[in-house]
């Protein structure tokens, strides 16, 4: 007897996929396993690749020292908050070698104190902009193109946003729309995703990789990555917000931002592994932290970046690393720099940082697809940063009034189980020290639960 197990909807045609059938899409010249296919009627979503998510994350902590509080301050007072996330992908392969895909998104919820008091803040599911309310939105809406170079043909399978099909080992991939620049750059197989691995923004990405985004991380932009052999090379161009931390509105190139990384994949021990150097520069109105701070002097004020806003660029780089120890052990490390005399313009208030951990899949204990991941992050201010936050400064995540200053230090830790095929469920933790940088509140202690469905 046949148990229907996945709902596959190939570009070309369209299946249902049994247990013990496996099937492609979107490339004619690839055969199925099993000959046994029940064709779904056409007029179901005909040609369209679809695939969902709903991750839901808690997280709460309790009571902590801090004898003052400020604008941007986590609130002392013990808080508990969610956020909710439903996203529909839709694929359709417009040619050869050509994908569309559109990402309609319902949200819901708020991160801890309104997404501030942290510059690592604790939820990569917590968005900037927070309602009560389920909203809709399109994070996504991107086309893609893969030009074939050499090398062996190889078999790309059917997963989020990515059509099946073949392509040689070595091309080049064009991604033109609006997406994430992180979809494409700064990616961890160990440290990456919110919905799967560890939850820190400090840890899940390189803290001072000022990279250009919405409110809730997205926005128009181009790419080309040139996959050769052991080597990768990637660069983009992309929209930043009129004003810093703030809504992509229009098509604009007033305020913009240049990615370039490089990536060489590597073998130790028959393990693979990974290397990459990014680099990036911001250039648009932003103001610099020592004119704001000689401008608060000058007028007996608290400094205010925004006041001292021109033309200007930020440029940081990050070191990314990825290296597989046995087949359910690998290990990860961050470490990134930006100038820090300007102020942070989309992502989070961090001038230095390093972060580094571990994930291990549970099959020693014989739950192969549960898995085990603790890492560790310390995040600093540069000097003119953290004159500008000690003099009352307010930015992205961070000012509490004044500044005991102190490196943010997190270690995060999580166990993953799957419940179902399709349904997991994580329990993490998360110790905060010197949060925002200030010695003065905490540390305190982050519990969270996620939980995460796929199809």
């Amino acid at each position: 007897m046949f148990q229907i197990t996945k709902i596959k909807i190939a570009v070309c045609s369209v299946f249902v996929t049994f247990s013990g059938i496996t099937m492609t899409a979107c490339a004619a010249d690839i055969a199925p396993e099993n000959n046994a296919i029940l064709t779904t009627p056409s007029f179901l979503l005909d040609e369209w690749s679809t695939h969902w998510q709903m991750t839901y994350v808690n997280q709460w902590h309790p009571d902590f020292t801090a004898p003052y509080s400020g604008t941007n301050s986590m609130d002392p007072s013990a808080r508990n908050t969610n956020t909710t996330d439903i996203t529909l992908f839709l694929g359709r392969c417009l040619g050869k070698n050509t994908e569309l895909w559109l990402n309609p998104e319902i949200d819901q919820g708020f991160g801890l104190s309104n997404t501030v008091g942290m510059a690592g803040f604790p939820n990569g599911e917590g968005y900037k902009i927070g309602e009560n309310r389920p909203y809709l939105r399109l994070p996504r809406a991107f086309v893609r193109h893969v030009i074939s170079l050499s090398g062996d043909e190889q078999k790309v399978e059917e997963s989020t946003n990515q059509l099946a099909s073949t392509q040689s080992t070595n091309n080049i991939v064009i991604t033109v729309g609006k997406f994430s620049v992180v979809d494409i750059f700064d990616n961890n197989s160990y440290a990456h995703d919110p919905r799967s691995d560890f939850l820190n923004w400090s840890i899940i990405d390189s803290g001072t990789f000022d990279y250009a985004a919405d409110s809730w991380g997205f926005t128009n932009g181009a790419t080309i990555e040139w996959n050769q052999d052991k080597w990768s090379l990637r660069g983009g161009a992309f929209q930043m917000s009129e004003v810093p931390n703030q809504k992509v509105v229009g098509f604009h190139f007033h305020q913009h931002s240049f990615v370039a990384e490089l990536e060489h994949r590597h073998e130790w021990d028959g393990h693979p592994g990974k290397i990459k150097l990014l680099a990036f520069v911001n250039v648009g109105r932003m103001g610099d932290y020592r004119d704001a701070v000689r401008l608060g002097q000058l007028t007996n004020a608290t400094p205010d970046t925004s006041l001292v806003r021109h033309d200007s660029s930020n440029p940081g780089i990050t070191l990314n690393f990825e290296q597989e120890l046995t087949n359910d052990l690998g290990v990860f490390a961050r470490m990134g720099v930006n100038s820090g005399k300007k102020e942070a313009y989309e992502f989070t208030d961090i001038n230095r940082s390093i972060s580094g951990g571990f994930s291990l899949q549970g099959t020693s204990w014989g739950r192969a697809s549960d898995k085990i991941g603790i890492a560790a992050a310390v995040n600093a201010l540069s000097a003119e940063a953290k004159a500008y936050f000690t003099a009352g400064g307010i930015g992205i995540l961070v000012g509490d009034g004044q500044l005991n200053y102190g490196k943010e230090k997190i270690v995060e830790a999580f166990y993953s189980t799957s419940l179902t095929k399709n349904l997991k469920l994580t329990l993490d933790y998360q110790h905060v020290t010197n949060p925002a940088y200030n010695r003065d509140r905490g540390p305190f202690s982050i519990y969270g639960v996620r939980l995460h469905a796929e199809l």
